[in-house]
């Protein structure tokens, strides 16, 4: 009506000077309890029986639904199940219920998430260094105080036992356990073996159920039916009464950072602070600390635990870099497999042995270049390459989602002179069909594991020994447990290296352990090879060594000297806008009121965002750093962004422009 993108400064205004009241209202609910028809026999079966004579002479199809009934053992079947398994119709049951031999009635029915995937339950005793673990815990648990315990394993110590004996406990006292995981792709393994212990107290939370199973799943926890729940992000606020344990799985992932949504939390830190609410413990558990967590370890904030023998003595696998510089210049082909590798994996094939290969890359090929013109095929919307999907014949945008064709010469001049750079999991997945076309191949990556139990169907298959190799992204990094893995190979160890964010490294370390740490996780070890340009780097000599201490040591005193978390609290502005002019003075206006505070934070000028345009708006950052000797609270620094952007809304005439601001953000591209 106002012909306005934010009239939200404006009404504050209004409602601040009388002239109007401002009502919050909640939708009204688009989804709510399922009821199903179901039917049961309304007559002794003997009566039924009699019946059937005449029955059978006029209604054939009416004695073939008894006879299904009886079938039951006086257990009523939903409508739908029992007209499909006889090939009847509504009529003819309709006519049963005339006659009184049945009945029909609406019932409520759970709409339960249950993942296909299942392992066998057994029963583990803990190992000496597991029961050191949960005794520590059990020491807060037991007095109803809030501790929050970093618990450093290294992969395959047992982390996930620890959090079951450690419910256990917590259910017996009549508690509830909340236990966060990063992303969908592992709760399939960590469900099951929740499952296999607490049975249907277990309800589980992601956004892959639907509107009416997660609808479900919130009244099983409400109504106390469910005691433990299971899930991502969103789990966080599952109505969980009496919460006596908070366990927060490989803490240091940036998928428990909300990117996109409003409010920019990180339900890491809300996980923390909810622990403090129920004065219950909160765990959080990584082979690969964030060098935040580790900090707050350090200093006193958090109590470190450790885990560093892998159960059963499983070894932790061998790691090789091989330099694939070196290998194109001996090979003239354009594969992206070194010789060592596909020898590797050809050998653990003939073993029967799993495999697991990493390239964090989506697609087929990460760029479309043009030789005569040198343009690169970019999306219209966005400041990055279209990306290459082979399989739909297809080039797409991964961040706003465009698709267009594949393009059969340059589109900015015409030449069919066109090359493919880069290579994605596509890629890999059809050089390794080439190379080994007996094997039983699968890729795991948002492209492929959108169709619902896809994911949870693949994982027990490749647990079972029916899928030969894994493909994926960094999906296949996070908390797969599978003992049939002995090789691990890395496509590309530079992925994440070159990235220009300050928690590259950290990213790349992470990654990189997290994957080797797949292998080798039975008495056969496991080995890893890596891919790399340059196997010289600190960050890949520490993967190699599995020196998370060393890692550590070093980024910690870099981010001291570059002023950056664990030592400050850094905030992102940005502007952004499909006018590049407005996105730009919208920066430069809030850049003149958050720089009177200078004296107490260090703010960068206004600057392009790395990736400059994404969902065809322009984007500006200022990056703001608040000491955290000086303001260990943040108080100063929300001060400033509170009264800079207030001034900014009064001042400014670029205030329809959207502002955000993220404090601790995740990345800073």
């Amino acid at each position: 009506v106002v012909k306005k993108k934010n009239i939200y400064s404006q009404l504050r205004q209004l409602h601040n000077q009388g002239a109007v009241t401002i009502v919050d209202e909640v939708e009204g609910v688009k989804v709510k309890a399922k009821k199903v028809k179901f039917v049961k026999l309304a007559k002794e079966i003997a009566e039924i029986y009699a019946s059937f004579p005449e029955l059978d002479r006029k209604s054939p199809k009416q004695v073939k639904i008894l006879l299904k009934m009886i079938e039951a053992k006086g257990i009523a079947l939903p409508v739908a199940e029992l007209l499909h398994k006889t090939e009847s119709s509504q009529s003819s049951l309709n006519g049963l219920e005339q006659k009184g031999f049945v009945k029909i009635y609406e019932k409520e029915v759970d709409r339960t998430f249950r993942e296909n995937y299942t392992e066998e339950h057994q029963q583990l005793m803990l190992t000496k260094q597991q029961q050191e673990v949960v005794d520590n815990i059990l020491a807060v648990q037991n007095q109803n105080i809030f501790q929050t315990f970093l618990l450093h394993g290294v992969t395959g110590s047992g982390k996930t036992q620890v959090y079951i004996e450690l419910a256990k406990q917590a259910l017996e006292k009549n508690k509830t356990v909340l236990i966060l995981v990063p992303e969908i792709s592992l709760t399939p393994q960590i469900t099951s073996r929740f499952f296999n212990n607490f049975g249907d107290t277990v309800t589980v939370v992601h956004s892959r159920m639907s509107a009416g199973e997660r609808f479900d799943s919130w009244r099983r926890v409400l109504s106390g039916k469910s005691k433990v729940v299971i899930g991502a992000r969103s789990a966080l606020f599952a109505p969980l009464s009496k919460i006596g344990l908070i366990v927060v799985d490989e803490e240091h992932d940036a998928s428990y950072k909300s990117f996109e949504m409003i409010p920019k939390y990180n339900a890491r830190d809300a996980a923390v602070v909810l622990g403090n609410i129920y004065s219950c413990p909160v765990v959080l558990g990584s082979a690969t600390p964030s060098i935040e967590s580790m900090y707050n370890a350090e200093t006193g904030k958090y109590k470190l635990l450790s885990l560093f023998k892998r159960i059963d003595d499983a070894k932790l696998p061998k790691i090789t870099f091989i330099n694939i510089a070196h290998e194109k210049n001996k090979s003239k082909s354009e594969t992206v497999f070194s010789k060592a590798l596909i020898d590797k994996i050809d050998d653990r094939l003939k073993k029967k042995e799993g495999v697991i290969i990493l390239q964090n890359r989506r697609g087929f090929s990460t760029q479309i270049f043009c030789n005569d013109c040198g343009e690169v095929e970019m999306c219209e919307n966005c400041s990055v390459p279209m990306v290459f999907h082979i399989n739909q014949n297809k080039i797409q945008c991964h961040y706003c989602g465009s698709v267009k064709p594949v393009p059969g010469a340059c589109t900015h001049c015409g030449s069919i002179n066109i090359k493919y750079f880069g290579t994605g999991t596509e890629r890999v997945e059809d050089e390794l069909q080439f190379y080994f076309p007996n094997a039983r191949i699968e890729r795991i990556d948002s492209d492929s594991i959108s169709k619902k139990s896809y994911l949870s169907n693949l994982l027990l298959g490749f647990s079972k020994g029916d899928i030969d190799i894994l493909v994926g992204t960094q999906m296949v990094s996070k908390g797969l447990d599978f003992p049939r893995v002995t090789l691990v190979g890395v496509i590309s160890a530079e992925t994440t290296l070159w990235l220009p964010d300050f928690r590259a490294d950290e990213r790349t370390f992470q990654l990189l352990t997290q994957v080797s740490g797949r292998a080798g996780r039975s008495k056969v070890e496991g080995e890893v090879i890596i891919q790399t340009y340059n196997e010289k780097h600190f960050v890949l000599r520490k993967v190699l060594e599995n020196d998370y201490k060393g890692f550590y040591a070093k980024e910690k005193a870099d981010r001291e000297n570059m002023g950056y978390p664990p030592f400050t609290r850094i905030a992102l502005i940005e502007t952004k806008d499909t006018n590049m002019d407005k996105a730009k003075g919208a920066a430069y206006d809030f850049y003149k009121e958050i720089i009177k505070y200078k004296n107490y934070l260090k703010i960068s000028d206004p600057t392009t965002a790395q990736i400059f345009k994404l969902l065809n708006n322009y984007r500006y950052h200022i990056l703001i750093k608040s000491s955290k000797e000086n303001d260990p609270g943040g108080a100063i620094l929300r001060k400033a962004i509170m009264e800079a952007w207030t001034e900014f809304n009064k001042k400014s005439r670029y205030k329809d422009v959207k502002l955000f601001y993220d404090v601790d953000p995740q990345s800073i591209m």
